[in-house]
């Protein structure tokens, strides 16, 4: 069966249905200022948010022709994304396991090393995407120690029916299917996607492409009934199913093993919530999560030693949230939950055994509007968990409105993230990449052991000695931003952030084998700072034409590290082989942050439909591999060079419910075959969408 057929087999059930559906009327606040959940967990609009938001609309996904969510977060300021296992992304030079992804409030599972592959995640019924920037423990727990990023679904459409297919380069095929149908009582959305491409993979230390074919189907589903005026019952799914035929290069030691073989993902999400207002001034709501996300990875290695992965992972939660408003100056929030966490790996000691783990949890969070100028926010959080000690997570933040030009705002807390199940129970020798072990610090000392009696160890270092129970990894993040408005065509921010972290958990050596090869594990000796500007700007310079920028400044370092530095300790090697001691001038502080980021964008868009649109994406070098021996990243080591990408888009939307775009990715062809296999050369698309015109309006 060809691709289209598959399209149209996949779709047609559906278009009929489609076209008998109702209008459901979008809700905006009252005097069009964008409203905001996911800075307080509750609505409230975005001039009176206390702490670093960014809002990308649907327009703006669909205008730029994303696709995937890496596709729109790699354009916006202060976000990098990152290749490894992956794609994932950094925020405020902190790495992806620190920021928590959301799908309407509901945290997403299953990563690989720390790493959430964003690739999953289909843009097709997005009405915005938001980020808040800086601790967010406090609301959201572990994970939300950079930030949260809330992927928020097109709910109440006013679109009864909407399809669209795009092709492009690597015979790219991308089909996408909204429906929704509305009464009184019952409404119902229904979303669909069909992800097929003959992909790209670039072999290391060439500029060789490889076939590597992915194959993903998406489906959500969104119920919603009115039991009473100020009940309801709100129901969700969704599924994602992937497939892959993998062709994997891994290097070790100076060696690169290449393997070839399938991968199959499948993740499962259920929600469910039962609302009820009391009044005006009171409102609760019961919500229920299961996702279940299942990766097999089933390779060979061109030696013919075989490789297989086995990833499940269970997540179930219950919460409720409770809103009051106590006056028209003091608002509450009260929230309680438990979750339900278990993983099965073949990179654990079984993967028939399920390792468990349970949280409790309460938070609280409280808005005082001392007067029209001035807001306070501050909240905590308490998790007690059963595999690692109990977190607090504060909070302050406050807004000033010095006039009607000028905003301040500032805002102080404290993150953690937990130990995870890789960290506490990893059990995995790495057959494809010359047989080096990782096990997690609640196994390391006995599988170690037992290795050691039967003669397989060859040496110990002192840091296995140093193995204990891991602790949470916390943060300190204070951010002060100014916001300017000069004129209603000109939007200034200027942003300050600093994030102090401590128990950091990094991988070490402890030992090796008799082969020699190596045997690692995970403990709590880092103490880390990532620290920074950002600046971003638009400007309406006509009723068509608009320009937005932004520009990141970072500087991050290992305190120990420096303060061995200063101490004169820490030594370096040249490109001769001669050692000398490392200068702090010298020191770059964490690998894989580039320390200048910038975007750039100019927009064109009429009152009859063109649009068309240009962006430039700029990344600084950042360092990949410690080449001196000194276990410290300095200015002698192997840095990734740093680029300049371009993209562009242009279409037009016709008063018929036709859309069409064209558009080119990464224009420059940059590639980086070592440092950046997920950004792929030149690539091209066309699209078509029609929406069904609503004929009451």
């Amino acid at each position: 069966m060809g691709k289209f057929n598959i399209i149209l087999f996949f779709f047609a059930p559906l278009i009929s249905f489609g076209q008998r559906l109702t209008i459901v009327k979008d809700t905006i606040s009252a005097n069009g200022d964008s409203v905001v959940v996911t800075a307080t967990r509750s609505e409230r609009k975005l001039s009176n948010i206390t702490v670093p938001v960014t809002i990308i609309n649907a327009k703006t996904i669909q205008q730029n022709g994303a696709l995937r969510l890496t596709d729109i977060l790699k354009e916006q300021t202060g976000l990098t994304m990152t290749s490894g296992f992956g794609a994932g992304v950094q925020l405020q030079g902190l790495n992806p396991d620190y920021t928590i992804i959301l799908i309407n409030g509901e945290p997403l599972v299953g990563r690989t090393a720390g790493v959430l592959d964003l690739n999953r995640i289909a843009l097709g019924n997005i009405k915005k995407i938001e980020i808040v920037k800086g601790p967010s423990s406090s609301l959201y727990g572990s994970e939300a120690m950079a930030g949260v990023i809330n992927i928020i679904t097109d709910a109440l459409t006013s679109i009864p029916l909407e399809a669209a297919l795009r092709y492009g380069t690597y015979n790219t095929i991308d089909a996408n299917l909204n429906n929704t149908m509305a009464s009184k009582k019952l409404f119902y959305q229904g979303f669909y996607n069909y992800y097929n491409t003959d992909g790209y993979s670039i072999r290391p230390n060439s500029n060789n492409r490889v076939t590597t074919p992915i194959t993903r189907l998406t489906s959500s589903q969104q119920f919603k009934y009115n039991l009473t005026e100020n009940t309801n019952l709100v129901f969700n799914t969704r599924l994602t199913d992937e497939k892959i035929i993998s062709n994997i290069a891994v290097s070790n030691g100076g060696v690169t093993i290449y393997s070839n073989g399938k991968e199959h993902n499948t993740d499962i999400n259920l929600t469910g919530s039962l609302n009820h207002r009391f009044s005006n001034d009171l409102k609760t709501s019961f919500r229920s999560y299961l996702t279940n996300y299942v990766s097999n990875q089933d390779l060979l290695t061109l030696s013919g030693a075989p490789y297989t992965d086995l990833l499940n992972h269970l997540f179930q939660r219950v919460e409720n949230q409770t809103d009051w408003m106590v006056s028209k100056k003091l608002t509450g929030i009260f929230g309680a939950g438990a979750v339900w966490e278990g993983v099965k790996s073949s990179r654990y000691d079984s993967e028939k055994v399920r390792k468990n783990n349970t949280i409790q949890y309460g938070f609280t969070q409280w808005e005082w509007t001392l007067m029209d100028k001035f807001i306070v926010i501050g909240g905590v959080r308490f998790d007690q968990n059963a595999s690692y000690a109990s977190a607090w997570s504060p909070k302050l933040s406050m807004l000033y409105k010095l006039n009607s030009q000028h905003k301040i705002k500032l805002s102080i807390g404290q993150g953690f993230k937990a130990p995870d199940f890789r960290q506490l129970y990893l059990d995995f020798t790495n057959a494809a990449a010359g047989n080096y072990s990782v096990f997690g610090s609640a196994e390391a000392q006995k599988v170690i052991g037992q290795l050691n009696s039967l003669g397989q160890i060859g040496s110990l270092y002192s840091s296995y000695y140093q193995l204990k129970s891991l602790q949470p990894e916390s943060s300190t993040g204070v951010h002060l931003s100014w916001d300017w408005e000069p004129n209603p065509k000109t939007f200034i921010s200027v942003q300050a952030f600093r994030n102090d972290i401590k128990n950091l958990i990094e991988v070490q050596q402890v030992g090796a084998y008799s082969s020699g090869a190596q045997i690692f594990s995970y403990l709590n000796i880092g103490r880390a700072y990532t620290q920074g500007l950002e600046l971003e700007t638009k400007y309406q310079w006509s009723p068509q034409w608009s320009l937005s920028g932004g520009y990141q400044f970072i500087l991050t370092g290992d305190k120990d590290q420096i303060a061995e530095i200063k101490a004169g300790t820490v030594y370096t090697r040249d490109a001769n082989g001669i050692s000398s001691r490392l200068s702090l001038s010298d020191y770059v502080g964490l690998p894989n942050i580039s320390k200048h980021k910038a975007q750039f964008k100019i927009n064109y868009a009429t009152q009859d439909g063109y649009f068309a649109n240009c962006r430039l994406v700029y990344r600084s070098k950042w360092a990949v591999n410690n080449t001196n021996g000194n276990e410290v990243y300095d200015s002698g080591d192997s840095f990734a060079a740093g680029y300049l990408s371009m993209y562009s888009s242009a279409g037009k939307n016709f008063s018929n419910g036709i859309s069409l775009q064209m558009g080119c990715d990464n224009m420059t062809n940059y590639v980086d075959a070592n440092n950046l296999s997920n950004l792929p050369g030149r690539t091209f698309y066309f699209s078509i969408k029609y929406q069904l015109i609503n004929k009451n309006k």
